[in-house]
C-alpha cells in the first residue's frame, strides 16, 4: 500500500462525509418546523462539511502552497456562520417567527420586555411636558 493510495482513501472519505454533512444541513433546512432549529441545522454540519470538503481538496492538490488558502477559507467560514446565525436568529425573534413551545428556555424574554419597560418609559417622558 503506497502513500497516493492511502491519500486517495482518505480523501474519498472526507469528500464523502463533508458531502453528507452539507446533505444533512439542507434537509434540516427543509424539514425542521421553526426559525430556530433550522438555523442551527444550516450553521452546525455545514461548517463541519466545508471543513472536510476543503480537507479533502488539499489532500488531492498535493501542493502544500494551496493549504494557507483553503484554512484561510475555512477561517472566514467560521467568522461569518456565528455572526449571520446570531443575526438571523434575533431577527427571527423580534419578528415572532419561532414556535415558543418549542424552546426549553426562553433566555431573551426578560431582557427584551426589560428594554420594551424602558423605551415605554422614556416615550412617555419625552411626551408628558408637551401635554
Amino acid at each position: 500500500m503506497n502513500p497516493e493510495t492511502v491519500i486517495d482513501a482518505v480523501s474519498a472519505v472526507f469528500m464523502v462525509t463533508g458531502a453528507l454533512m452539507s446533505l444533512a444541513a439542507a434537509v434540516g433546512l427543509m424539514r425542521f418546523p421553526d426559525l430556530m432549529s433550522r438555523m442551527h441545522a444550516a450553521t452546525k454540519p455545514q461548517v463541519l462539511g466545508l471543513f472536510l470538503l476543503l480537507a479533502a481538496l488539499g489532500l488531492q492538490m498535493r501542493t502544500w502552497w494551496v493549504w494557507p488558502v483553503l484554512v484561510v477559507a475555512w477561517l472566514f467560514q467560521l467568522l461569518t456562520v456565528p455572526v449571520s446565525a446570531h443575526m438571523v436568529g434575533r431577527a427571527g425573534y423580534r419578528t415572532k417567527h419561532l414556535h415558543p413551545e418549542l424552546l426549553s428556555v426562553d433566555e431573551l424574554e426578560a431582557v427584551v420586555q426589560t428594554a420594551a419597560q424602558k423605551a415605554a418609559a422614556k416615550r412617555r417622558a419625552d411626551d408628558g411636558p408637551d401635554r
